[in-house]
């Protein structure tokens, strides 16, 4: 039985179709692609130069390029092959899904699956990016297009329904022996070197004289090791927290922003590191002169609200990795913010795709720049990562209005003072634009000036109507009972 419905998938140039999970007759599939994906990252040390000299230990390792690619896994069950990576995105019949048919078809195996990058082979011969794969993959134009698609192999996952085990070295000699011949699916470029020497002159070769990504270094008793340059972004300063206890009185962290094309600030993440003692406490000083309010409101770890400032002080950072996915697939949202200057407000938007920085380090102030998009180019990003929606404008992100139902308001006099019961049920008209809102919403008032707590409040959301409807038959029956005066 085949794996995959064609029928449920999309033809896009000659053989090249693409498609969803829903597409698989064995839905395990997506999961264990998924699992993998979650496995390589728990395992998987990321470090820079600085820290692989002292973190990388003794040892024999599998020394490899880092393909800038898309994490994708290869299927082969019974002569079919397809490739579907984390967030459930099927492909098949490009040129290198023909090369590991031809392959696999050799070895006799019925079924496996391999781990790998998905790529873009350029015509100019630079280095692949993710953001052509994400453009090719998806939509491509032409033959030549789906024929620039390569696969790197750097793991067997599963041989014959079964976990492949024995060491990475006797793994990647079958990958070898299966793909060595291979032109666009091939074991990933490897190297056998002992310890941070090794690493860091495959670094110095790979990254530094040929622009690679990165590297990747594979030991079985060590473990995974990602060896990477430091990104340098300019990020606006929106907002701080102090530290606690024997640290209050210092900065524990800084709120950071990028400045997206229509002047919107996207929350981007915290910078805490990289400050000394002196500098955390005239910080603090500094920070708290440009304090402002704000509409929206986010804790920090410790769960201390963010006290908002107005825009104007721009960061230097470094981080170790941008990443604009989760190990699912799933994009990573971060709130968008408009600054309004003539009520000195900030005012919170929506949530859209945007990433996440890795071991963030505080660089310096840079005082020769301004908090404008000229200056805070959200290009910083997208030229690193491919973020969906990166060019979405202010009036696309503002939602929808709400619409309101119904309204309920009962009244009650007791020992002189009066109580208010009020219930309302409305439609959010958002549910289609941002996840973070349910179709319907219905709400409780109860204020009681003669109890100890006076205003309290009730809330149920829902998709469905017909279930707002009881909900709300149920609270009125309970709240609006006698001695309570409708108004």
């Amino acid at each position: 039985m085949a794996l995959i419905n064609r029928d449920a998938c999309k033809q896009r140039v000659g053989d090249y179709y693409t498609g969803k999970a829903d597409a698989l007759s064995d839905n395990t599939i997506l999961q264990r692609v998924r699992m993998r994906r979650r496995q390589l990252g728990q395992m998987t040390m990321a470090l820079d130069r600085d820290l692989a000299k002292r973190r990388i230990p003794s040892g024999d390792y599998h020394i490899s390029r880092k393909i800038d690619g898309e994490f994708t896994c290869l299927v082969y069950s019974e002569g079919e092959v397809f490739t579907i990576n984390p967030g459930g995105t099927i492909r098949m019949g490009a040129s290198f899904h023909e090369e590991a048919k031809e392959a696999l078809d050799k070895t006799g195996v019925r079924f496996a699956i391999f781990g790998g990058e998905l790529y873009v082979r350029r015509p100019d011969g630079n280095r692949p990016r993710v953001h052509d794969v994400v453009r090719v993959a998806r939509a491509p134009k032409s033959e030549e297009d789906v024929a620039s698609l390569c696969f790197g192999i750097f793991n067997i996952y599963e041989w014959n329904d079964e976990q492949r085990g024995g060491s990475y070295a006797e793994r990647f000699d079958r990958i070898t022996e299966i793909f060595g011949e291979g032109d666009r699916i091939h074991p990933v470029e490897t190297i056998i070197g002992d310890g941070s020497k090794a690493v860091l002159k495959q670094f110095k070769k790979w990254v530094d004289g040929e622009s690679a990504e990165g590297v990747v270094a594979r030991s079985d008793t060590a473990g995974v090791f990602k060896v990477k340059p430091r990104h340098t972004i300019d990020l606006v300063a929106i907002g701080f927290t102090e530290g606690l206890d024997d640290r209050s009185g210092m900065l524990h962290d800084v709120m950071l922003a990028s400045i997206r094309q229509d002047d919107t600030f996207h929350v981007i993440g915290r910078v805490g590191g990289g400050f000394s003692d002196d500098d955390r406490t005239q910080m603090l000083k500094m920070l708290e002169e440009h304090v402002v309010e704000s509409e929206y409101a986010e804790v920090n770890s410790d769960r201390v609200a963010y006290r908002m400032i107005e825009p104007g002080i721009v960061f230097e950072i470094s981080c170790l990795d941008i990443i604009a996915r989760t190990s699912r697939g799933n994009t990573i949202d971060k709130m968008v913010l408009e600054w309004n200057d003539e009520q000195r407000l900030w005012e919170g938007i929506r949530r859209l795709p945007l990433c996440s920085i890795i071991s963030p380090q505080f660089i310096r102030i840079r005082d020769d720049k301004k908090a404008v998009k000229e200056d805070i180019s959200f290009k910083q990003l997208t030229d690193i990562v491919e973020i969906p929606s990166a060019n979405v404008v202010s009036e696309e992100l503002k939602l929808p209005a709400s619409e309101l139902i119904k309204r309920s308001v009962a009244t009650k006099e007791l020992r002189g003072a009066t109580m208010v019961r009020k219930l309302m049920l409305w439609k959010t008209n958002k549910e289609e634009k941002s996840k973070d809102y349910p179709a319907f919403v219905l709400h409780l008032t109860d204020f009681s000036p003669n109890r100890k707590d006076p205003l309290k409040h009730d809330v149920r959301v829902s998709s469905s109507v017909d279930q707002m409807e009881q909900y709300w038959k149920e609270w009125e029956k309970k709240y609006f009972v006698s001695g309570w005066s409708t108004l």
